[in-house]
């Protein structure tokens, strides 16, 4: 749970780089200046790239000691592979960050550094729930789903119109592509993840681990729809000429990723609930040719 608070701390402090145009505040990778270890002054962009920099290595150490802990501690073999999982996750987002500054802050490269970080996050979220004491002892509540489709087809697709968001916000930010697209499947992403929470919360209420993630993800949507508007009159509509990122430009954005982080984390803890507590019912053939529901 530390590990992804401080994640999210991380994903505020990228956030403030690419708001604060500061991307190639410090020039050169993996040393600052020239060094691995010496503080830079701390002035103007500079503040925000090292500062950036400094929590991923904490984020870094904190991610071995939990793939050293798991592999050493947990019995369950998945658990193990997910710490090393999210090791190499980290690793690859510490060499993309790198990229980003060595190739002079290519759109792509960019955009995948910070789809990258908020998968991380996602995977740290993931740890923090399986290793919980509540998911170690406790019995699930299992209530089997034979609808069309399913309720975890539902949270995936969530997850998924959540991460061509992700992608689409992170090109534009990164001047590779216009606002409209990140627009545009905006309106896909309310429909789908209101659909979802609603059904979640119309026939399984009676499931507290899946009705606190449904709620909450309605909740965020809200916000994150506001903020994205906010978002978009003081960057695209009153701020396209300024000559460098005002407070409000920042402040609208910043907010607006640091809840979309949020927003991608409860989709995908709604999705591991669902899969755990509401099972897809499949029909099994029985003799004299009736047919039953039965949980998978």
């Amino acid at each position: 749970m530390f590990t992804a608070c401080v994640t999210f701390v991380l994903i505020i402090a990228g956030a403030l780089v690419t708001s604060n145009d500061a991307g190639l505040s410090v020039p050169d990778w993996p040393t600052s200046f020239g060094s691995l270890y010496k503080i830079p002054h701390m002035v103007g962009g500079v503040r925000f790239e090292h500062t950036h920099r400094m929590i991923a290595e904490f984020v870094g150490l904190l991610t071995i000691i939990i793939a050293v802990w798991t592999w050493r501690t947990d019995k369950r073999r998945w658990m193990k592979a997910l710490g090393i999982g999210a090791l190499g996750t980290v690793i690859a987002q510490g060499v993309l960050g790198g990229l980003t500054v060595l190739f002079y802050l290519p759109p792509p490269i960019s955009s995948a550094h910070a789809a990258l970080g908020q998968t991380f996050f996602c995977i740290v979220v993931a740890i923090a729930i399986f290793t919980g004491r509540r998911w170690v002892e406790e019995v699930p509540q299992v209530e089997s789903d034979n609808s069309h489709p399913t309720l975890v087809t539902q949270t995936l697709l969530s997850i998924f119109v959540l991460y061509m968001q992700l992608l689409l916000g992170a090109l534009f930010r990164h001047h590779g592509l216009s606002w409209w697209p990140h627009v545009l499947n905006a309106v896909a992403v309310a429909f789908v993840l209101t659909w979802t929470a609603i059904r979640a919360l119309s026939v399984y209420s009676r499931i507290d681990a899946v009705k606190v993630p449904a709620i909450l993800l309605l909740t965020l949507l809200i916000a994150q729809l506001c903020l994205g508007f906010v978002a978009f009159l003081t960057r695209v509509a009153w701020g396209h000429d300024a000559v460098q990122p005002e407070l409000p430009m920042v402040v609208s954005t910043v907010a607006h990723v640091a809840v979309g982080a949020l927003l991608l984390a409860t989709a995908v803890i709604l999705a591991i609930q669902v899969w755990r507590h509401v099972p897809v019912a499949f029909e099994e053939r029985i003799p004299g040719d009736a047919r039953k529901p039965v949980a998978a």
